[in-house]
C-alpha cells in the first residue's frame, strides 16, 4: 500500500462492541506511537458513535504515557452527552491495560451567527513550490526519522523547512506549511477530520525552536507533547490544498506552547490548534 492508503486503512477501526474500537499501526514508525495517529483514531472512535450527523466542534487531548507500535491500541468510548444538536465523547486509549491518552471530543450544530477570521499569510501558490521529498535531499543523515516517516500528507513549505534554515544559519519564527492528502478522500466527514487531527501534529511544535535558530537533527532536543486542542470552524475538505500556519507565542520552564491555523482555499480559518509540548534544548550539536 501506499503512505496514504496505509493512514486510511489504520483509520478504518476495527469494531469491538458498541463503544470499543481496535486500531493498528502502519508499517513505519517512530519509537513511540506518533501522537498524531493516536488522536485521529481517537477522532474515529468517537465519531463513529455517534446516531446523527453533527459536525465536531472541538477535540482536547492529553497524553499521559507513549504507545508501543508493535501492540494494537484499544479505544474506549464514554458516551457523555446526546441531545439534537450537541453532544460529547470521551475516549480513552488503552494499550495492555495502561491508559495512554484521554480525548474529549464535542459536536454542535450551531447554525448560522457572526463571523469572522484572521487574514491568511501571504504565501507562493503550493504548485510552485518544491514537495517535502525535494527538501530532505542532502539531509539524510541530519533529520532521518523524517526521512523514514510515513508520509501519507503532501507537504509544500512555503518558508525553509527547520533544517534548511539552520544550515543557513538563519532564524524564523513561523512556519507556514501547505498541506493535502495523497489521494483523493471518501465523502467522510469523520475521515477528513481524522486527516485533519493526524497533520495537526506536524510542525506546530517547529516554530519553538526556529525562533531560537535551533532544527532537529542538527541540535540536541528533548520534545514530546503533552496536550493538544483542535476546534473546527467550518467544514472542510483535507484532499485540497490546506495551509497550516503556525507560530510559538510563548517557551518557558522546558515547556513550548505552539498555535496553528488551517486556512481553506478560499483564504478562510477554519480550524484552530494550540498545542503544549516539553522541549528541552542541550547545547552542543547532536
Amino acid at each position: 500500500m501506499s503512505d496514504f492508503q496505509e493512514l486510511l486503512s489504520i483509520l478504518h477501526l476495527e469494531r469491538g462492541d458498541a463503544d470499543t474500537f481496535i486500531g493498528a499501526h502502519p508499517s513505519k514508525n517512530p519509537i513511540r506511537t506518533f501522537g498524531g495517529q493516536m488522536m485521529a483514531q481517537a477522532f474515529v472512535a468517537a465519531g463513529r458513535t455517534l446516531d446523527r450527523d453533527l459536525p465536531p466542534s472541538a477535540l482536547s487531548v492529553h497524553f499521559i504515557a507513549g504507545g508501543d507500535p508493535a501492540l494494537d491500541l484499544e479505544f474506549r468510548v464514554a458516551r457523555l452527552r446526546d441531545e439534537r444538536r450537541f453532544a460529547n465523547r470521551r475516549v480513552d486509549v488503552v494499550q495492555q491495560g495502561q491508559l495512554l491518552t484521554t480525548a474529549l471530543v464535542s459536536y454542535l450544530a450551531g447554525g448560522s451567527g457572526l463571523e469572522h477570521g484572521i487574514e491568511v499569510p501571504a504565501v507562493d501558490d503550493p504548485c510552485g513550490l518544491p514537495p517535502i521529498d525535494e527538501l530532505l535531499r542532502g539531509y539524510e543523515e541530519v533529520v532521518p526519522h523524517f526521512v523514514n516517516a510515513l508520509r501519507p500528507i503532501e507537504w509544500r513549505y512555503s518558508n525553509d523547512p527547520a533544517w534548511v534554515m539552520r544550515d543557513k544559519g538563519e532564524r524564523l519564527t513561523h512556519n507556514r506549511v501547505w498541506m493535502k492528502a495523497k489521494g483523493a478522500m471518501p465523502d467522510d466527514p469523520v475521515l477528513h477530520g481524522a486527516a485533519l487531527v493526524y497533520s495537526s501534529d506536524t510542525t506546530v511544535l517547529d516554530s519553538i525552536i526556529t525562533t531560537h535558530g535551533l532544527s532537529w537533527g542538527y541540535d540536541r532536543i528533548f520534545a514530546v507533547t503533552t496536550n493538544h486542542s483542535v476546534w473546527f470552524h467550518r467544514p472542510f475538505r483535507f484532499d485540497d490544498w490546506v495551509l497550516y500556519s503556525t507560530t510559538s507565542p510563548v517557551a518557558a520552564a522546558s515547556r513550548g506552547l505552539g498555535t496553528g491555523h488551517f486556512f481553506d482555499p478560499a483564504g478562510r480559518p477554519f480550524a484552530t490548534v494550540v498545542q503544549e509540548g516539553i522541549v528541552k534544548h542541550f547545547p552542543g550539536r547532536a
